[in-house]
């Protein structure tokens, strides 16, 4: 599979926005992006609907060995989504899969301190609440953002993507409101080879793209903080 359906984030964003121009300019809407892929595509889609940004702490649980195949994913609020037929094949011991969890939490905290450092999150209640990734593989990860938001009684919950695995998205309409992926390619194979440029998105990015956007959605200035030590990339194949 060659095809190049996106030059970057920034092109994926602008085409999802597209997608969901029914939702601008309205004041009930909110535009979360799942760090880090998730949130330069979530920046142009709350640009073009005129929206807040914000971004919602997931994690996916890399599978022992396999890292870039979730075995599961944890969000914001202790909510953990396990794929059970993954960890049955691969005979994954519950001790192991609590170890992994524990040390994504962690980084759940880190990151929380990390993007939310001179302001507190978006208030969700009673909002129509986009959620962003760059892509859907396995879905693990989105899965757990929209049991995670659901917590926070939003009025609607849309997942969107630029491009997602067929069974993904249909798995993802039984618990949210709304699927909307531009490109549902099969065989799906990974994220990454969707995109011309899959470059990692550094902890400096995320926090420059909320920073560049205010409560009521218009644009300002970007501060810049002071940087931030970047960690592993991210896996590209299972989100």
């Amino acid at each position: 599979m060659t095809t190049i359906r996106f030059r970057n984030r920034k092109e994926a964003g602008q085409r999802l926005a597209a997608l969901l121009s029914s939702y601008a300019k309205r004041d009930d809407v909110v535009v979360l992006g799942l760090p880090r892929g998730g949130v330069p595509v979530a920046a142009e889609v709350a640009r073009a609907l005129e929206a807040p940004l914000d971004v919602f702490l997931v994690r996916k649980l890399g599978a022992p060995g396999h890292a870039e195949f979730a075995m599961g994913a944890i969000a914001t609020g202790g909510v953990q989504v396990l794929n059970h037929d993954a960890i049955a094949e691969l005979r994954i011991p519950p001790a192991l899969i609590e170890q992994i969890a524990e040390r994504e939490r962690i980084e759940l905290e880190r990151r929380d301190k990390a993007y939310h450092i001179d302001r507190p999150p978006v208030a969700l209640q009673g909002k129509t609440v986009i959620v962003v990734d760059d892509g859907l593989a396995t879905g693990s990860t989105m899965e757990a953002a929209v049991i995670a938001v659901r917590e926070h009684h939003p009025t609607k919950i849309v997942v969107s993507a630029p491009v997602g695995a067929v069974e993904s998205c249909q798995r993802l309409r039984a618990v949210a409101d709304e699927v909307v992926c531009v490109e549902t390619p099969d065989p799906f194979n990974a994220v990454g080879l969707w995109y011309q440029a899959f470059d990692q998105t550094t902890d400096a990015e995320v926090v420059d793209l909320l920073r560049a956007r205010t409560e009521d959605g218009t644009q300002r200035a970007v501060v810049y903080p002071s940087p931030m030590q970047p960690e592993e990339v991210d896996g590209i194949a299972s989100r």
